[in-house]
């Protein structure tokens, strides 16, 4: 175990224990996820739980009742590849955000065994997905934490649909599942909300969304071998920006119409005061 990673782990625990005592993962959904009926819409009811499908079939609002749950099923999936890298200030590719991730998978993992919820971890890379069976045990979080931090992600890339609908497959109980990504490319999820609670952990660098002028510069693909020289200059950055502005709109709209809560967390975050926005 490197010192860096024992690092991460002992700062996940801490928090957990101490910062996120009592703010069960339970809090994050409502009455429950096993599914029980299918009623009509009566007044007083909240509006979140409406069947929009069967809504428009029958021409009249119907909701969803769900019986509540003793047992949390919480799953991490995390959505991983070269993008986790990124160009600091020194132009040396560093992986802050990988880093950042783990953390934040690590300090889900401790909450969901604190709580005696049961706890499934799935990494996508771009070659082979990491698993680690639904578990209350300490160590098999810490094996899924280790293997998110040791991951080799330089120069891959990662189908992100084709990684959603092997973990809609997978998971076959409902359970709160939460997909970590860096999100700069499109990717569904609703998928995902037929069955299960979903909330979306952006990880993003601050430089990715206020980015610097460089002037001559080789640029580097972190998710290939590809490598451009240019000027990063003023026109660049709006363009750049631009681009990053649309990507964003098109996810947060996609996060709307399918009731996903999502959180972003910049590298300098404190992870906990950020996720305890979600139980709020």
């Amino acid at each position: 175990m490197t010192p860096s990673f024992k690092a991460l782990r002992l700062k996940a625990r801490h928090q957990v224990y101490t910062l996120l005592s009592g703010h069960n993962l339970s809090k994050l959904h409502g009455e429950g996820y096993d599914f029980s009926e299918l009623r009509e819409y009566q007044m007083g009811d909240d509006i979140r739980k409406i069947n929009w499908t069967l809504t428009a079939k029958l021409g009249k609002p119907y909701i969803k009742e769900l019986h509540a749950n003793r047992e949390l099923s919480v799953v991490v999936a995390a959505l991983m590849d070269g993008s986790l890298y990124f160009g600091s200030k020194t132009n040396k590719m560093v992986n802050a955000k990988q880093t950042k991730l783990t953390e934040v998978a690590t300090i889900l993992g401790y909450a969901a065994q604190q709580n005696a919820d049961l706890f499934t971890g799935i990494g996508y890379e771009q070659d082979h997905t990491n698993t680690t069976a639904p578990t209350k045990q300490l160590y098999h979080i810490e094996q899924f934490s280790k293997t998110l931090f040791e991951a080799s992600l330089l120069g891959t890339k990662v189908d992100y649909n084709a990684s959603i609908q092997d973990l809609f497959k997978r998971v076959h109980k409902p359970s709160l599942v939460f997909v970590i990504g860096d999100f700069l490319e499109e990717v569904d999820l609703s998928l995902l909300t037929q069955k299960h609670e979903v909330i979306a952990i952006i990880i993003r660098d601050r430089d990715e969304e206020s980015p610097q002028k460089l002037g001559e510069v080789t640029l580097s693909s972190p998710q290939g071998n590809t490598k451009m020289d240019t000027y990063f200059g003023k026109k660049s950055i709006e363009k750049y920006l631009a681009k990053l502005k649309e990507n964003d709109e098109k996810l947060i709209e996609h996060f709307s119409r399918y009731d996903i809560r999502f959180v972003k967390i910049f590298i300098d975050d404190e992870v906990v005061g950020k996720l305890v926005e979600l139980f709020v």
